[in-house]
């Protein structure tokens, strides 16, 4: 008798908690099946006050618009920026025609914004070492892309205005109703080197001003670099748009997982087909300086 009731004991035990332990069970399955859910899937848009926009694009604001142009649109991609920073500086030795032709022979994946960069191993190095500012930077432009083309428009008056920004051997700088900063040769572009803390403050008595803007080094971009857009590429300051290709830059934060821009002559290459038939050579220490403090471009001794 004792061990039917402890049979009984047993059953009702089992049907009071069985129940509950298959729906645990068949929950903890299912969340084990379900796909993961992609992180940004719905995220909200950035809003960024004028304030931060002011800062988040005052290391850039004063670059030439066809440089501008392409760090803003490049910066969407920041996913692709630290590899295409790492590839510019292994090929920094070759220039121009060779440098152009390197591109296209490597089978680069990355987008032609991050491609029309890679002359420019110094800004893409500066992208790749902020990797957050560089995607708060897209993030923006893809969201409140007037926004930001205002806040360029912002710093580069406070710059004029305090006397930094003016026309030079390098660049004009115009002084129509929008402020245009565009180089005085379309293929040679000059990368400014200038501390945000003093071009857009009111500089102390004494200072010289003509200093603090360092527009000594520049890079060479000839027609073989038209399939990254150099050549065609410009802002329409008034309509908030950027041109590439003679297309305005329909990138958005609601497209930005469909939206291709076509570029004419470039080719898009698939992961999986890069290849590499170069040497190399990363910069040394004196020509990262040069940069980094707009001096000449230094003559290339590296032997290939």
């Amino acid at each position: 008798m004792r061990q039917v009731r402890e049979m009984k004991v047993v059953a009702v035990l089992l049907a009071l908690f069985l129940p509950g332990w298959a729906v645990v069970g068949a929950r903890a399955q299912e969340q084990e099946q379900a796909p993961p859910p992609q992180q940004d899937q719905g995220a909200p848009p950035p809003n960024f006050s004028p304030d931060q926009l002011d800062k988040m694009v005052s290391q850039i604001a004063l670059y030439p618009d066809p440089l501008l142009a392409q760090v803003l649109a490049a910066a969407t991609f920041p996913d692709q920026i630290s590899d295409a920073a790492k590839w510019a500086d292994e090929h920094h030795y070759l220039r121009g025609d060779d440098l152009a032709h390197a591109i296209d022979e490597d089978h680069l994946p990355w987008d032609a914004s991050v491609q029309a960069l890679l002359p420019f191993a110094s800004t893409l190095d500066m992208m790749a070492s902020d990797l957050n500012w560089t995607s708060d930077l897209g993030n923006a432009f893809l969201a409140q892309k007037q926004d930001v083309m205002d806040a360029v428009q912002r710093m580069r008056q406070k710059a004029k205005d305090y006397g930094y920004l003016r026309s030079n051997a390098q660049v004009v700088v115009g002084s129509g109703p929008y402020m245009t900063i565009d180089p005085v040769d379309a293929g040679y572009v000059y990368v400014p080197a200038y501390d945000p803390l003093i071009v857009f403050a009111r500089p102390r008595a004494g200072f010289f001003v003509g200093g603090a803007i360092g527009w000594g080094f520049g890079i060479n971009l000839g027609i073989a670099f038209r399939p990254w857009g150099w050549g065609f590429t410009r802002f329409d300051w008034g309509g908030h748009n950027v041109y590439f290709h003679g297309a305005p830059w329909g990138r958005t934060w609601g497209n930005r997982r469909v939206y291709v821009h076509n570029y004419a002559g470039f080719h898009r290459y698939e992961p999986g087909r890069r290849v590499e038939g170069h040497p190399l050579i990363r910069r040394d220490e004196g020509e990262r300086r040069a940069a980094r403090e707009g001096h000449a471009r230094p003559a290339e001794h590296h032997r290939r």
